[in-house]
């Protein structure tokens, strides 16, 4: 007795579902004049566009920035030092209307007190004569207040390629710190004493660029 064929499209009872039912089930009937299906196909499109249009901002931004052609206001302000340099012309004050405090950062031992006594010889008034410490690296360090920045553009005529700096002092007095860099004063009969300005750090030895008071040694006040 012939045995009957096989349904394939049953399994244990159930009905198995073929490929073309499937293609028939979820495709969709062509309609390209349906006005939701085009809406949906715009949407997608405009989303797309956006998209890709981001993507190539955010690339020509970073390139933008990193090759400095776009700068951010913050940063390039960041880097101009404030001014802090008088811009007064001062006239040479006479010797002995300067009073000068000696600070050695050298590290040569005895060098302040040969300098404080050179100075007295000149007609200063020495104030205070001790050792120091300092970052800086150039010839000396002139400090004063408001009030003793003519004294301080003698003593920078004095003491060759000096920097100035100004503190809160009330007083008239001036702070000479030696430092590694100093050699010697200038000798009397060299000393400029025509009218100039005060000669405030170079950028190559700023201590501190940003101050609109830049600090002193600890030990000079």
């Amino acid at each position: 007795m012939a045995r009957k064929p096989k349904d394939l499209t049953r399994l244990h009872g159930h009905h198995v579902v073929t490929g073309s039912e499937l293609r028939a089930t979820f495709s969709e009937e062509p309609d390209p004049g349906h006005p939701g299906r085009f809406r949906r196909r715009l949407f997608h499109g405009v989303i797309l566009t956006v998209l890709l249009g981001l993507i190539i901002a955010g690339i020509v931004g970073a390139w933008a920035v990193m090759s400095g052609v776009v700068k951010f206001p913050d940063a390039v302000a960041s880097k101009t030092p404030q001014a802090t340099c008088p811009t007064t012309s001062y006239h040479y004050l006479p010797n002995s209307k300067v009073t000068v405090h000696v600070y050695n950062a050298t590290g040569r031992t005895g060098l302040a007190k040969s300098i404080a006594d050179q100075l007295k010889a000149r007609g200063y008034k020495v104030g205070k004569v001790d050792n120091a410490q300092t970052r800086y690296s150039g010839s000396a360090q002139v400090i004063s207040g408001s009030a003793g920045q003519a004294a301080a553009f003698n003593i920078q005529r004095n003491v060759a390629g000096t920097d100035y700096y100004r503190d809160d002092r009330s007083d008239a007095s001036v702070d000479l710190v030696l430092a590694p860099g100093f050699k010697e004063l200038v000798k009397p009969g060299l000393v400029d004493q025509t009218p100039g300005k005060l000669s405030c750090p170079r950028e190559t030895r700023r201590v501190a660029d940003d101050a609109v008071q830049p600090v002193p040694p600890s030990a000079a006040r």
